[in-house]
């Protein structure tokens, strides 16, 4: 190791978010060493895919965060096709096109720190990835494997499975079910790609990868104890460790539990490797650090650093013709990064900027890329705080001199969209997709809310009447008692509905009565456009209903706001009309609004 002259990971004692970079059609994310002293060791994280990646994402954050602390630079990245990066059409290379990204990605993280060894830590199917990629790569000093894939054709297998079970788990409509290939949370993996991975087994591997390796194994699965026995076969000192956690963290992006035993183990691991190995014979020499700018058919787009030390992470989307109208402020969803889910929050930056209109999607504080604000609670949903990271990305657009603001999000990201709007003046429109309320009582428990929020009543009374409901009861696949109390919970709600005067003067009511009348009333005075668009059955019907009504007639004071139901859509707007109808109605309220000099 060698001494590091100025530390460069924060200011002022706020954490900075990693630094974005282009490269190969993908931006990367550099965290450098921030150490009292610096090895001479990088780590490249090689990702998983899917619903996987959206999980794992802000735990790599965690881990890249804890290794700079301790002097190792990191580098993490999206395969061309996914994520942040560019689309691709033609995938005919197969896997070497994401080989190939992870190729370039060592490279730049050497460029990028001034490290001349590598370790690699990939998770899932990054660790196929990593092991076809390591044969063209010098200087692999360690590879890390957390639940490492065995069987291509096993993983592919798994996919189907657990893409059926999200499916079951968001109510989506068969119709709008992918009949073929491997889709999961509407990311679809290329047939070329799934082609190769089918490939794949143990029997392939003909050399030790790095001399030195750490698996994370999950108990319940054998084929990680085989994968750590052919690396130890092939001549590698292997040291295996549990994966406690890993069915917590990877189920669900808006409830993932982070592994905090498996978070040491790695980062103790790594940090030994580097303590052990030679220091830098000369004096690195880090690369300047350029925007990250990537280019489209009709877009730009930039990777950001903004707020207070750098502390968040985002991508402005610009048109490459002429702008109109507001830029949009896309707002992500729970724990979601900011590519949202099923990529959406890319696709639609991009489809507006095919019509003209900015739009600035980012990862607020503990979110994904945005590490947290010291001091605040770890959990943030609904928090107030949230609304000052909107204000850092609406300074941003000023800064670039791309007011006004549309704030746009879905579910939370909904409610934060809205209440911002209420103390920013500089957000002149709103397009709320399915938001659960529009005031949170901060007494109430997220996290018990997260994990069994219960679904509309007509919701329930659809899926009873769904033979595969009755085959998940005879399978034991269903919690009947909470299932029961969740039913009566909703079937309250709608009893409330018709003793809606009675039931706002109850004083646990009257807070929140007054909160939301009063945001739409100031909304309705500055004049601020409001578009609600709720999909059919969705949860939070029920609390526009009780402060509404069923059929939107306390709207009716409301001129500035518009309100519509999105038939046969999900929660997270699956369907491709769903997707259309919101994206139309965001282009509409933003070019309705005269751009700023």
């Amino acid at each position: 190791m060698r001494q590091q002259a100025s530390p460069s990971g924060a200011l002022g004692g706020v954490p900075s978010a990693a630094r974005p970079l282009a490269f190969s059609e993908t931006i990367g994310l550099f965290m450098p060493a921030n150490g009292k002293t610096v090895a001479d060791v990088g780590v490249l994280f090689v990702s998983p895919w899917g619903l996987e990646e959206m999980c794992l994402r802000k735990f790599w954050r965690i881990i890249a965060d804890d290794l700079s602390a301790r002097g190792i630079a990191s580098l993490r990245f999206d395969y061309p096709g996914t994520g942040d990066a560019l689309d691709r059409s033609d995938f005919s290379g197969g896997l070497a096109i994401w080989d190939d990204a992870v190729v370039a990605a060592a490279n730049r993280l050497a460029a990028m720190s001034g490290c001349s060894r590598i370790v690699i830590a990939a998770q899932g199917l990054g660790t196929v990835i990593a092991l076809r990629a390591i044969r063209r790569l010098d200087g692999v000093a360690g590879l890390v494997a957390l639940a490492p894939v065995t069987s291509g054709r096993a993983y592919l297998r798994e996919m189907q499975i657990w893409a059926k079970m999200v499916e079951e788990g968001l109510g989506i409509a068969k119709e709008h079910r992918a009949a073929e290939g491997i889709v999961i949370a509407g990311l679809a993996m290329p047939e070329e790609i799934a082609a190769d991975i089918r490939k794949f087994s143990l029997a392939t591997l003909e050399e030790k990868p790095a001399p030195q390796c750490l698996v994370m194994k999950r108990p319940d699965r054998p084929g990680d104890t085989e994968f750590a026995a052919k690396l130890v076969a092939l001549g590698a000192a292997v040291i295996e460790a549990d994966y406690k956690g890993y069915d917590d963290l990877v189920s669900n992006p808006a409830t993932a539990v982070m592994p905090q035993a498996a978070r040491s183990a790695v980062v103790e691991w790594i940090t030994k490797l580097a303590a052990a190995l030679p220091p830098c014979p000369t004096e690195p020499r880090p690369e300047t650090i350029q925007p990250a700018v990537l280019h489209g058919p009709n877009f730009r787009e930039e990777g950001l650093n903004f707020g207070e030390g750098g502390r968040l992470y985002g991508v402005l989307c610009e048109p490459l013709g002429e702008r109109k109208g507001a830029t949009v402020l896309l707002v992500g969803t729970a724990y979601d990064r900011a590519a949202g889910w099923a990529r959406s929050g890319v696709r639609l930056a991009r489809d507006l900027a095919a019509r003209g209109i900015p739009s600035l999607r980012f990862d607020t504080a503990n979110v994904a890329d945005s590490p947290p604000v010291p001091g605040m609670p770890d959990q943030v949903l609904y928090h107030e705080a949230q609304s000052n990271d909107v204000s850092a990305a609406v300074d941003v657009i000023e800064e670039r001199h791309l007011l006004p603001v549309v704030t746009s999000g879905r579910c939370s990201g909904a409610y934060l969209a809205f209440r911002s709007a209420l103390q920013d003046a500089r957000i002149q429109g709103v397009v709320a997709v399915n938001p659960f309320v529009f005031y949170w009582d901060p007494k109430r428990d997220i996290d018990e809310w997260l994990r069994f929020v219960p679904r509309t009543l007509g919701d329930y009374k659809g899926r009873l009447l769904q033979a595969e409901t009755f085959q998940r009861l005879l399978q034991g696949r269903i919690d009947i008692a909470r299932a029961a109390t969740n039913i009566g919970r909703a079937l309250g709600r709608r009893l409330a509905r018709h003793a809606m005067p009675l039931i706002h003067m109850l004083p646990q009511n009257r807070v929140m009565r007054r909160e939301v009348v009063g945001a739409f009333h100031t909304l309705s005075n500055r004049g601020v456009p409001v578009a609600l668009l709720y999909s059919e059955n969705d949860v939070g019907l029920d609390h526009f209903a009780e402060q509404f009504g069923s059929s939107a007639r306390g709207l009716r004071r409301y001129k500035n706001v518009d309100f519509t139901i999105l038939e046969g859509a999900d929660h997270n707007l699956t369907p491709e009309p769903a997707r259309l109808s919101y994206f139309d109605t965001l282009s509409a309220v933003a070019t309705a609004l005269d751009p700023q000099p």
